[in-house]
């Protein structure tokens, strides 16, 4: 064995699950088979795949922490019954947050429609009360998206009020939440059941799997048709794919056909294979979440273990393990600007085990309660770099990132984000000039990628068109207005 201990910042973090009276228990999670994550965050709210009759619902509560009790002093036994959202005339499959605004939440279903909802603080107040009566919430507008089921969804990072949907007929649309009645672009190319997506950093490229087995690369506003496809994990259960950060490497998880447990890293210029590791023999799906910490967290659906990881030259490195005896059947994580940095709490987890939903925060132990710079890098903020109309006229920009010590916003340096490299350029929207247009300074490349090999990972130190139909006015939507709790009587 080696005398010499790789040197990280990182090689002590830990997973901190918060009290039992910090957890919210008595969930009554979805029996949809579909693979999703079953619940969503932003920095205020968490949503939840929920069990209903006559109907799709999804259940919205105040944010959970691990290092206080709940907010708006509510039970950490849920009534039996709470206000949910629901308007889904079948189970509602994925929802998703809003990167610019907390209280904007978008489901989707197997009824084929997407609904958007806007959560009001005061809807908790109440709740757990003797009297208490739960008034459900009301959509602010649905999108007959597809005569075939939403099973993603998926918000640009830079750009307010773009929605990507997946559908059931194997095409990914997306949404102008502002004026659209159809979907302002549709991609296609896939030859089964798409199972993840993820945008890049700048949101210009886009990256899909598929039950067909192929990695895609779209260029959205360049081509419907994905300008690079390559052979993706060669087992037949569930592939996902996250974008890792800034840089041009794509992060997947897998399954080998002798079924082992895959992770693998991709070159997003050519969609070259740069590194595949063998996880373990296990058989639940992988969900992967990065962390801008150069950070990558696995969780297995059904094991009772988070693992992390750190990305270094091509390479994940083993960092250590959360471990427990119960099983998870969903997983999301907390947007970064919101984390507790004051406990040097770098990721926080959401995990949903039989009827409760657990916080658990990831921590990398300091002496100094001084705020820890070499930690906390700057966080996607809340600020949108481009509306939807300048993003579907092809206007470029970087998202705006926050001081997480100070709270200042500013444009992230990576100007159109990684992949600029990709194979087919996003077309210019400007008038044509007679002069050269200038040259656009490329991000630093990646090292050359040693020959992909497979290795173990060492063991850790221990309806068709769609039309935009507004239950008032859509403009509600942008005026910020939400929905108000009928007064109980």
């Amino acid at each position: 064995m080696s005398r010499f201990v790789r040197a990280s910042k990182y090689r002590h973090i830990f997973g901190q699950p918060g009290k039992k009276e910090y957890a919210v228990d008595n969930v009554k999670l979805t029996n949809s088979a579909w693979d999703t994550n079953m619940l969503a965050a932003s920095g205020r709210y968490l949503s939840i795949n929920w069990l209903s009759s006559g109907g799709g619902a999804f259940a919205v509560l105040p944010l959970p922490s691990p290092f206080k009790p709940l907010p708006n002093n509510l039970p950490w036994k849920l009534p039996d019954i709470i206000p949910l959202a629901r308007g889904h005339s079948a189970p509602v499959l994925d929802t998703a947050w809003s990167p610019f605004d907390d209280s904007l939440v978008a489901s989707g279903g197997e009824d084929g429609n997407i609904l958007i909802w806007k959560i009001e603080s005061n809807a908790f107040e109440g709740w757990g009360h003797e009297k208490f009566e739960p008034v459900d919430f009301d959509p602010v507008a649905r999108i007959s998206a597809s005569p075939k089921r939403i099973g993603q969804l998926l918000f640009h990072p830079a750009a307010n009020h773009v929605l990507a949907s997946a559908t059931g007929d194997h095409t990914i649309k997306l949404w102008d939440l502002e004026r659209s009645d159809d979907p302002r672009i549709t991609l296609g190319g896939h030859g089964d059941t798409i199972q993840s997506m993820d945008w890049n950093w700048a949101g210009t490229l886009l990256v899909t799997t598929s039950r067909d087995r192929k990695i895609r690369l779209f260029d959205p506003r360049a081509s419907t048709d994905a300008v690079r496809v390559a052979d993706g994990h060669a087992g037949i259960k569930s592939v996902r794919a996250v974008w890792m950060g800034q840089s041009d490497r794509i992060a997947t998880t897998g399954f080998s056909r002798q079924s082992d447990r895959e992770l693998a890293i991709w070159d997003a210029g050519s969609l070259d294979n740069v590194r595949k590791l063998v996880v373990d023999q296990s058989a639940g799906v992988l969900m992967p979440f990065w962390s801008d910490n150069q950070v990558l967290f696995v969780a297995g659906k059904g094991d009772g273990n988070i693992r992390y990881y750190e990305y270094e030259n091509d390479n994940f490195v083993a960092l250590a393990e959360y471990k427990s005896t119960d099983p998870q059947r969903g997983l999301c994580f907390l947007p970064r600007r919101a984390l507790a940095v004051s406990e040097c709490e770098i990721a926080r987890a959401y995990k949903v085990s039989g009827s409760i939903v657990e916080p658990i925060a990831f921590v990398v132990p300091r002496k100094s309660d001084s705020f820890q710079a070499d930690i906390f890098p700057p966080a996607l903020s809340a600020e949108p770099a481009l509306s939807a109309a300048e993003f579907f006229n092809g206007k470029k920009a970087a998202p705006n990132v926050q001081n997480l010590e100070t709270g200042a916003i500013a444009p992230s340096s990576n100007s159109f984000g990684p992949g600029a490299a990709a194979p087919a350029p996003t077309p210019s929207y400007t008038a044509p000039t007679p002069t050269p247009a200038p040259k656009i300074v490329e991000p630093t490349p990646a090292p050359a990628p040693a020959p992909v090999r497979q290795e173990s990972i060492p063991s850790a130190p221990t309806k068709n068109g769609g039309a935009l139909q507004e239950n008032s006015r859509l403009t509600r939507l942008n005026s910020g207005a939400t929905f108000s709790k009928p007064p109980t009587e």
